[in-house]
């Protein structure tokens, strides 16, 4: 996938292995994302898809450059057009660059809710009161939400917090990781309203979610993970308007999984990291396979208005 401007956030190539011991000390690599490339714009909601396991979570931490030691990241991480070095990332953490973790334990136990979401020793002006009350309410949270501890907060309620504390943090992109599990229906929806209305003021949000059907009402662009790589970027349009529009094999199956297109479940499992097939990763589940992709890796092409991963897409 070439770039031809200056993307928000661009990444190409990126491959994460993880050093690990067997047999006593014994090391060995293992690689859990290969040639992973996603590009999100300012203005745009980037939805990522794909089962658990896919690196979609990875590839939140290792934007963030907040992997664990053992990790090894190789492949190429933009942010507004510089290379993402360790100094960078950690200069953009929570400033440039705001995660709506997947879990709730990122919360800091020991500080009201007001103050993490206001900021610990930052300016808590009239104006982000103001916007902190305003983004509490569309997410129904009352003000007494604000004066407990984390451990008083339910689940859901603990997650619409961590989404206030990204919205105030004023960054230029957030990264949302599962942001609506244990949210009611509108919760979510609204959720998602503001992550719009951020979008359309100039930002970029990177949406991973397991709820596709919810996303596509809201992002520009789905990108479909499997196994740790990119399989296809496309439109969120190519999405609502049907199987046909789609390019690769798994995201068709993703379609037809969806509870309104039939909830059609695909055999087979996606492979762990340590059990990679030789050739395309999804050959073992795929209709369309044939000796071209048992051999060899798909490089990701244009098609059609998207980009997709397979030597047989149409």
């Amino acid at each position: 996938m070439v770039c031809e401007h200056n993307h928000l956030l661009d990444v190409q190539n990126l491959s994460v292995s993880f050093r690990m011991y067997e047999n006593g000390l014994e090391q060995k690599e293992l690689k859990v994302i290969s040639d992973l490339s996603v590009s999100v714009d300012r203005g745009e909601i980037l939805a990522i898809a794909g089962s658990s396991g896919s690196g979609k979570s990875l590839l939140a931490h290792a934007v963030l450059g907040i992997l664990p030691k053992n990790a090894a990241v190789q492949g190429t991480m933009l942010y507004d057009g510089k290379a993402m070095t360790p100094e960078y990332q950690e200069r953009l953490r929570g400033k440039q660059i705001a995660l709506v973790p997947q879990s709730v334990t990122y919360l800091d136990p020991l500080m009201r809710v007001e103050s993490q979401v206001l900021g610990a020793g930052g300016k808590k002006s009239k104006e982000k009161r103001s916007a902190l009350k305003n983004v509490f309410g569309r997410l129904q949270l009352d003000s007494q939400a604000g004066r407990m501890y984390p451990y008083q907060l339910s689940g859901g309620m603990a997650r619409r917090v961590l989404v206030s504390t990204a919205v105030l943090s004023n960054a230029d992109l957030i990264i949302a990781d599962e942001p609506t599990p244990g949210m009611q229906t509108q919760q979510a929806i609204e959720t998602l309203k503001i992550f719009r209305e951020l979008a359309d003021e100039g930002k970029g949000i990177l949406l991973i979610t397991h709820d596709i059907d919810l996303a596509l009402n809201f992002a520009d662009k789905i990108a479909v993970f499997y196994a740790g790589t990119t399989l296809e970027l496309t439109p969120s349009k190519d999405f609502l308007a049907g199987e046909d529009f789609l390019r690769h094999p798994y995201s068709k199956a993703l379609w037809r999984a969806m509870p309104q297109n039939g909830f059609l479940p695909l055999e087979g499992t996606q492979p762990y990291a340590e059990s990679l097939p030789e050739g395309c990763l999804f050959s073992p589940r795929c209709a369309m396979c044939d000796a071209r992709c048992r051999n060899g890796i798909p490089e990701m092409r244009e098609l059609r208005g998207g980009f997709v991963r397979c030597f047989n897409a149409t």
